[in-house]
């Protein structure tokens, strides 16, 4: 599982393990892991002796990590040069070492010839509010005329914000980034971690100081593999999870058809689909057991699925009302989430799972939908809080908040072929199979959504997918997290 801390979390820990160890001790742990990383992407399209390396070094302990890493790669015979954004603040430390082991002061962004690697070293973890002007102006003049010029970032990419994810402004976008101890959250959530590339942490001895539980996770293989719900020689299809679902209209029974879809898919024992749709979804799946509604009267289920499609009208929140009055999980996707209301869900004994894309997350908080793009982490927090539910807001980089105090989940599968239309319909009815199946609300968005991603990357293949392709897809995901 990929653990991630707040700047403020990271310092204290860094403090606490700085008092135990040598002086200095932890910036050469970090320069031997990020000279490491420069010397294995130089390796990839050539070899470190003979490089040409171009540290862009801000003032503190992050410019210092550059110039103690510049001066390892000069001593393996790369050509490194240093451009000081601020000469009189640079880490006195380790612009002596890079100096002494033949790294050289670059007067300017002008006349520096081809470039193998540039490595940004400006502001890291530290840094508020984007880059600076003259960040910029020295940014775009080193990397001009240079797209191809991989650059790879130290700590964070430089402009971006460690805690929140949020850009504001000008930011360093990296092929790579090298961090130290842990991650942070800008690593993990949009757009920050559009800018980090790919990532790899460099182990410092931070981890016996990090308190538990860390502000952020990600699943992987192995996490999810272990909540999966595999029936046993016992099981029958209340045990497996019975999920009934609500979904579809006249004007969109597709919706109807993908949920099940997704519900039957994701391991569900049986689905109750009740709706205007039925004709369509038996015609698709004849295993499903349908109702004229309303869904209180439609047999025993252990979860409930509302919204995708139903358009609005008399009947659609006479079915989003019936629903919520359930005593069993409820998930509320699209369509549900503009009928629902909102002291009825907070008033709920039974768990509640809200799944709003970024336009559905702006109506439920009253703001605009580019204050939740741009800040997804808080929206998804401030969601889960007001609607005392679990919430997984959809997007590039998926959150599931909970109202309790337990880490915001980040899905690391989500592709852009999940861009499509249905695709979300398909995974209300996934996380909705998982809820019956037993898992707790956290558990089902989280691990609904990490095959979701998986399926439509199966599905897709380097192509354009559909929602039923993801919806197909789901089991060929599930293998493959199960095999590890």
């Amino acid at each position: 599982m990929r653990r991630a801390y707040s700047v403020e979390t990271v310092r204290a820990a860094e403090a606490a393990l700085m008092k135990r160890v040598p002086e200095g001790a932890l910036m050469q742990r970090a320069a031997v892991g990020l000279a490491a990383a420069c010397g294995d992407l130089l390796r990839r399209t050539g070899r470190v002796y003979g490089s040409r390396v171009l540290l862009l070094v801000g003032s503190g302990d992050n410019g210092g990590d550059a110039l103690y890493a510049g001066a390892r790669l000069a001593r393996r015979g790369a050509a490194v040069r240093a451009l000081l954004l601020s000469p009189d603040r640079a880490h006195a430390g380790g612009l002596a070492a890079f100096l002494a082991a033949g790294g050289q002061v670059a007067e300017g962004a002008d006349g520096l010839g081809p470039l193998d690697l540039v490595v940004d070293g400006i502001t890291g973890i530290g840094g508020r509010g984007g880059l600076r002007e003259e960040a910029v102006a020295l940014l775009r003049a080193v990397t001009r005329d240079r797209d191809r010029t991989p650059v790879i970032a130290v700590d964070l990419p430089s402009g971006v914000e460690a805690d929140s994810g949020e850009v504001h402004g000008e930011a360093v976008r990296a092929d790579a980034t090298v961090t130290f101890g842990t991650y942070k959250p800008g690593h993990l959530i949009d757009p920050a971690a559009e800018h980090a590339g790919a990532l790899r942490l460099v182990d410092i001895g931070l981890g016996p100081e990090l308190p538990e539980p860390p502000d952020l996770e990600a699943l992987q293989y192995a996490d999810v593999a272990a909540l999966l719900p595999v029936p046993g020689g016992e099981s029958d299809k209340y045990s497996r999870g019975v999920v009934g679902v609500v979904a579809g209209s006249e004007r969109y029974p597709g919706a109807a058809v993908l949920a099940v879809a997704g519900a039957l898919r994701g391991g569900a024992g049986a689905v109750r689909y009740v709706g205007p749709g039925a004709d369509a979804v038996i015609a698709r799946f004849p295993e499903a057991l349908v109702h004229a509604g309303p869904p209180s009267r439609a047999g025993r289920v252990q979860a409930w699925v509302v919204g995708p499609g139903l358009g609005d009208g008399r009947w659609a929140e006479e079915a989003v009302a019936d629903v919520l009055g359930a005593d069993v999980p409820v998930l509320v996707d699209a369509d549900g989430l503009r009928l629902l209301d909102a002291e009825t869900v907070r008033t709920r004994t039974a768990a509640t799972v809200l799944t709003p894309h970024a336009g559905e997350a702006a109506a439920l908080l009253g703001v605009a939908r580019e204050e939740v793009e741009a800040g997804r982490l808080a929206a998804v927090r401030e969601l889960a809080a007001r609607y005392r539910a679990t919430v997984l807001l959809k997007g590039s980089t998926t959150l599931v908040a909970e109202a309790r105090d337990t880490p915001v989940r980040v899905n690391p599968t989500g592709t852009a072929w999940l861009a499509t239309a249905g695709s979300g319909d398909v995974l209300s009815g996934l996380t909705g199979s998982l809820l019956a199946a037993g898992l707790a609300p956290r558990d089902a968005a989280s691990v609904g959504a990490y095959l979701h991603g998986l399926a439509a990357r199966h599905g897709s293949g380097g192509a354009p997918v559909s929602a039923q392709d993801v919806a197909d897809s789901i089991p060929a995901a599930w293998r493959d997290v199960r095999a590890g």
